[in-house]
């Protein structure tokens, strides 16, 4: 017997006729190259989209087509997603962080057919044009007044693409599990890898986000998405917003600025945000230099990165309440989010700093395992550490045209790289990644931890900590550490002391290296294939 309810498509289409009618007033404020603060409403947004999709209507392309994006978080790159998504295309947002032969590959793989852009890219796109011989023509995101001068061939205005189409458009019915979206992974090892999302995919990650102990989203949210557009769908905020009716402040390409993003905040009454650590050090060096607050802001979510201890005991004093989040591209983000204990006073100050530093609980629709090398399940003991494994609705099945992948070996699941403890809370922990782990003596070490607790040093700017062989222990930990403005005189004897009593003894690394700067992605992740070839030569003091 079937439950007698209507069948009615989980496609973001129905985002748009819902933000349109009950949200349309709400405000997205932009800051662009050609405007430093546009403003305009939900509801004259999706009748830009649907003018775009009229005119994108007439190229003749079919559906399951890709358009490519190289784009900031702005509302041109807004009506794009859902002008591209909900004609029947795949919006593939690229990153333009990326090497321009890992830029090439994507396109090319992709096959994208046109590719919208940002004039600030314009002059990175000149020098891959004659390399990506399928893409048929090249989209400025500006006005005619603004186009910039280039070589490019086919070059077009976004401004009078989006004239050019008429307001009424009657958007395709669409099957829940055609694709909207395409990201690749940032290739650490390896090309790579392409993500497809589906509308349903994407709703149901849209409306797991939204839940009180994930981003916690209403309408009387101000969002100020720092996390990319261009990169797993600015963790899907730009689908959940409009559905909560919440205002959106896009930072464009200004996202790595701190004055600019404490006078959005201020300005805008911002009151939830998402970026990675690097931004957050950012703000917080403005703030403390200017002496300026964020009053309206209350809670930011961080992913990308582990989140230093000092971070969040910084936003403490201003008031705003630091939550880590934890997800991946094949997860089209967010996996879990780390809500802080209702009762801070029922923990020490130490139990609660291990607490807010761990990954959190996982949302609603992801499940997770933990499993040792045999793939035998271990326990929620918050001691067992093993390959972390997930599934669900919104995580990939499979990579974009590569047949087969170690991280879906097991039918049904998806191995994560990570190594990770879960405690009979069910608050996840990533000790380190699978690649990354360090075996001493026959024990392991949670690299990630000693870095935490390195990052904290107030001399210390930013550290890395890898696995390097010792004659006695086989591996051992060396600590790689980027000083801090006031770091000058911090010697390794210091350092080292720095962690007594903080960590087990035995995993204070055995020796501490400093460097002017560590390798990272495009996405901001440490490069540790790159940081243990530059000390492969490197020997352990005897």
């Amino acid at each position: 017997m079937n439950g007698l309810m209507m069948d009615t498509s989980l496609s973001i289409t129905s985002i748009i006729k819902h933000a349109e009618q009950v949200n349309g007033d709400t405000e997205i404020v932009s800051v662009t190259s050609d405007n430093p603060r546009h403003r305009y409403t939900y509801r004259e947004a999706f009748a830009r989209a649907r003018r775009l999709a009229n005119a994108i209507a007439g190229w003749g392309l079919e559906q399951g087509d890709r358009i490519a994006t190289l784009a900031w978080n702005d509302y041109r790159h807004f009506e794009t997603y859902y002008s591209s998504a909900c004609s029947g295309y795949v919006c593939h947002t690229v990153n333009p962080r990326l090497f321009p032969e890992q830029l090439v590959y994507i396109i090319n793989h992709a096959e994208d057919k046109y590719v919208f852009l940002d004039p600030d890219f314009v002059p990175l796109v000149e020098g891959l044009a004659s390399q990506c011989p399928g893409v048929q023509g090249w989209v400025v995101l500006t006005s005619e007044d603004n186009m910039p001068g280039t070589s490019l061939d086919n070059v077009i205005c976004y401004e009078t693409l989006v004239a050019s189409g008429d307001e009424h458009f009657e958007w395709p019915e669409l099957d829940e599990n055609t694709a909207c979206a395409l990201c690749y992974t940032s290739g650490t090892t390896g090309n790579p890898k392409g993500v497809v999302y589906s509308h349903r995919s994407t709703l149901l990650h849209a409306y797991a986000t939204m839940m009180p102990d994930a981003m916690g989203l209403s309408r009387k949210d101000v969002v100020l998405p720092i996390v990319p557009m261009f990169h797993v769908n600015a963790w899907g905020t730009p689908y959940s917003c409009p559905i909560a009716g919440a205002k959106l402040v896009f930072p464009g390409s200004k996202m790595g600025d701190g004055e600019t993003l404490a006078t959005l905040i201020n300005e805008e009454g911002v009151t939830m945000s998402a970026g990675v650590p690097t931004v957050w050090l950012g703000l917080i060096a403005y703030l403390k230099a200017s002496g300026k607050r964020v009053d309206s802001l209350k809670s930011i979510i961080v992913g990308g990165a582990a989140c230093p201890l000092s971070v969040m005991e910084d936003f403490d004093t201003f008031g705003v309440d630091t939550h880590v989040g934890w997800g991946m591209t094949e997860m089209s983000p967010l996996g879990s989010v780390n809500s802080s204990p209702s009762s801070r006073e029922d923990y020490s100050d130490g139990d609660y700093a291990k607490v807010r530093l761990k990954a959190g609980r996982p949302i609603f629709g992801v499940e997770m395992k933990i499993v040792d090398d045999d793939g035998k399940d271990l326990p929620w003991d918050g001691e067992a550490f093993g390959s972390l494994k997930v599934r669900g609705p919104w995580i990939c099945s499979s990579y974009f045209k590569l047949e087969g992948s170690d991280a879906h070996e097991e039918e049904g699941w998806f191995e994560t790289g990570d190594v990770a403890t879960i405690d009979p809370d069910g608050f996840m922990a990533i000790t380190d990644r699978t690649k990354d782990v360090i075996k001493s003596g026959g024990e392991w070490i949670s690299s990630i931890e000693v870095e935490n607790v390195a990052t904290d040093h107030p001399k210390v700017a930013e550290a890395a900590v890898i696995g390097h062989f010792h004659p006695k222990w086989s591996e051992r930990p060396l600590l790689i550490v980027v000083k801090g403005p006031e770091g000058d005189d911090l010697s390794e004897e210091e350092m080292l002391a720095w962690f007594d009593g903080k960590i087990a003894k035995w995993w204070t690394p055995e020796a501490v290296q400093f460097v002017d700067e560590l390798p990272h992605t495009a996405t901001g992740k440490l490069q540790k294939v790159k940081l243990r070839e530059m000390f492969k030569d490197y020997s352990f003091p005897e």
